[in-house]
């Protein structure tokens, strides 16, 4: 992470958050893609370490269980954004997310578990931070995950 210099560096900081290290494509793609001043980054997952947010949503993993979920996701996002432009200050806004959530078929609460990644997103970056959205259920993720959540980001140039 940047030194606390940066203001969202001690933005995190003050909010008691970490960026994990840089989580690994798990099939044939990479984290993030630039072109021009936008990122386009592929789905992350709920997995920091050997914590893992698995299963269907509400039955094996709760609503609350998968917007922790969610909010693991954003961290991770912002670590491959923070290597791709070395640093989170450079971030002009959240232009788009989009989540999966792993749910039941008579789920319809999947805005509630997206809502951890939009409302993380606000806490760190304030409007900048404010996006458009597509919440959905999925039949099932890869990995088995509760949820999964892309984005667009513009960068400075």
């Amino acid at each position: 992470m940047s030194d606390c210099s940066d203001s969202i560096s001690a933005r995190l900081q003050s909010l008691g958050l970490t960026l994990p290290a840089v989580p690994a494509p798990v099939a044939a793609y990479v984290n993030c893609i630039r072109t021009g001043n936008l990122l386009f980054l592929s789905g992350g997952l709920p997995i920091d370490g050997d914590r893992k947010i698995l299963g269907k949503v509400p039955t094996d993993v709760s609503i609350d269980e998968a917007k922790e979920g969610a909010r693991i996701i954003i961290l991770n996002r912002l670590a491959v954004i923070q290597e791709e432009i070395g640093s989170l200050d450079k971030v002009r806004r959240i232009v788009a997310l989009n989540g999966f959530v792993n749910s039941e078929p008579d789920f319809y609460g999947h805005p509630q578990v997206i809502n951890g990644a939009s409302e993380l997103l606000v806490e760190i970056f304030g409007d900048k931070g404010k996006h458009s959205r597509t919440a959905l259920g999925a039949a099932a993720l890869p990995l088995n995950v509760a949820v999964e959540i892309n984005l667009i980001v513009e960068i400075e140039d």
